[in-house]
């Protein structure tokens, strides 16, 4: 894979400027970036069409350039998801866990 490229999950919120606007509104082939998936609820949608209409709460699975698509979540809802470490269970001499 090329550098500066990847796959991130781009999650449309309620109020949105993405809502109710198509996968083709936003030019995103102009972007370089490509529409893998739509996850929309329980919902799995592979390769949306471009006339698919985007809603709230959708999660769009995409490949391209991440600088493009960091740049396309709002400044104030960007956050570093930093790992919260956790202390694994102790093992007994069997490998069970032990009490």
């Amino acid at each position: 894979m090329s550098k500066g490229y990847g796959v991130s999950e781009i999650y449309i919120p309620e109020g949105s400027e993405f809502v109710g606007k198509t996968v083709a509104d936003f030019q995103l082939n102009d972007r370089e970036l490509n529409v893998l998936t739509l996850y929309r609820g329980t919902r799995v949608i592979p390769n949306p069409r471009l006339s698919r209409a985007l809603e709230a709460e959708d999660k769009l699975l995409c490949f391209g350039k991440l600088e493009v698509m960091r740049g396309m979540i709002p400044v104030r809802t960007r956050r570093r998801r930093r790992p919260v470490p956790q202390d694994l269970p102790e093992l007994d001499d069997s490998g069970s866990v032990a009490d």
